[in-house]
């Protein structure tokens, strides 16, 4: 048996990167898929198809994760398509860099209301649905910057740093209810994003890594089906780095 077979897990921003990564890796063990994108575009179309051909059901919904409304409603329609949702991932996010003494007010509302107010969003919108069931696991995608800092990225650290005490919070406050949450703190991981820096930079930044390596997609969706699963039934409110021992 597979280890989330009846399972129906919900991944957001997972057209493509480390959310499709997950929601793949989900599906490969039995889990049916939700997942959620601003639109429904030719990534997701592709995406839900190859989560389909893996032998479960997939469906892709557009929505603004920044919405409360809107995530609400989503959600809702999800339960009705699904039935019930035993795994949320609140992997949305974006990033708009600079410097804190020139970052405008857009840039810092827009980073915290993708990242952080997403997760508060979505977690708000299955906890009913969770607690009915008294059973679900609840995965926050937080980075090594939010426990680290990062010079230029201070609207992304402190989005990433919420996102760590969101889940350390709703682990405490709804763990009697059979509900865990956690937070994945990814490191330097080779994505479309990271694949525009020259490779001057991606050389650098894995030579400062104790591995001497950037990591996968996989590498993060393998602790998110680990954290998704009875494999860690016992563990809440805890922080997982994938960084290659980049932040030891």
């Amino acid at each position: 048996m597979k280890l989330l077979e009846g399972k129906v897990a919900v991944v957001t921003g997972a057209a493509r990167g480390i959310g499709k990564a997950i929601a793949l890796k989900l599906a490969s063990e039995g889990a049916a898929v939700a997942f959620t994108d601003l639109a429904i575009d030719d990534n997701a179309k592709q995406t839900e198809a190859e989560i389909a051909a893996l032998g479960v059901k997939a469906q892709g919904y557009a929505s603004n994760a920044a919405l409360f409304e809107e995530t609400h409603s989503v959600v809702e329609q999800i339960v009705k398509d699904f039935g019930r949702i035993d795994i949320l991932v609140n992997n949305a996010g974006i990033t708009r860099d600079g410097l804190l003494m020139r970052m405008s007010e857009a840039q810092w509302d827009t980073v915290i209301n993708v990242n952080l107010k997403s997760a508060f969003n979505f977690t708000h919108a299955v906890t009913p649905t969770m607690m009915r069931q008294k059973t679900g696991s609840i995965i926050n995608m937080s980075s090594v910057v939010g426990v680290s800092g990062n010079a230029a990225q201070a609207n992304y650290s402190a989005s990433k740093a919420g996102l760590i005490g969101l889940a350390k919070s709703v682990a405490k406050e709804l763990g009697s209810r059979g509900i865990r949450a956690n937070a994945i703190a990814p490191g330097f991981i080779i994505t479309d994003m990271t694949n525009q820096l020259s490779d001057e930079v991606k050389s650098k930044w894995a030579e400062s890594i104790p591995l001497k390596r950037g990591g996968t997609p996989e590498d993060v969706a393998n602790v998110a089906l680990f954290l998704a699963s009875d494999l860690s039934s016992y563990v809440t409110g805890q922080v997982i780095h994938v960084c290659g021992g980049m932040n030891t």
